[in-house]
């Protein structure tokens, strides 16, 4: 039974959604699995595991400073175990900015963080307005009247594509 840790990097809580679902179905597959919050993943030995897989959200552009601090950290075990890597952002709801290699914001983590993830995705998340503080809904719906998002603070929207995280836990089971 392989061990598997997750690591997850979340500000409004839809990467960790995502990282319980391939929790769930890893488990299915008989994995051993540890799932765990960037910031006290920072305090463990990540070398004692069979696989890793990070997940991060993007807020302002941006992963968080301890995403990056985790990778640098864990550089080794990161290269030499069977490890995977999935980035979440609105930018991602839109075709042709949904994949690794097209996602502004996936090729700006791996140039800045010089880990190419062998196993690698990127998945829209979610806007709900409801959770944002004042200011930061008026930027968010100000970024997605931009780019053609939805406005209507009363609504919530699930972008992520369901399937393709089962598929990415898919590929990730078989590494």
């Amino acid at each position: 039974m392989p061990s598997t840790l997750i690591v997850f990097s979340t500000v409004d809580g839809q990467t960790l959604k995502i990282s319980h679902r391939i929790r769930h179905l890893l488990e299915a597959r008989a994995h051993a699995v540890t799932l765990v919050a960037v910031d006290d993943a920072l305090q463990m030995d990540c070398s004692k595991f069979d696989k890793i897989v990070v997940g991060a959200s993007i807020r302002y552009g941006k992963h968080r400073p301890s995403l990056y601090e985790f990778v640098a950290k864990n550089r080794d075990p990161l290269e030499r175990v069977p490890s995977a890597f999935f980035s979440v952002s609105a930018v991602a709801r839109k075709p042709g900015k949904d994949t690794p290699d097209r996602n502004p914001y996936f090729k700006t983590f791996t140039r800045l963080s010089g880990w190419s993830p062998p196993v690698a995705a990127t998945f829209a998340g979610k806007i709900d307005y409801s959770k944002y503080p004042f200011v930061d809904r008026l930027i968010i719906q100000l970024i997605m009247a931009l780019t053609r998002g939805p406005t209507d603070r009363r609504v919530a929207v699930e972008f992520t594509d369901w399937g393709a995280v089962d598929a990415f836990a898919e590929r990730v089971s078989h590494t």
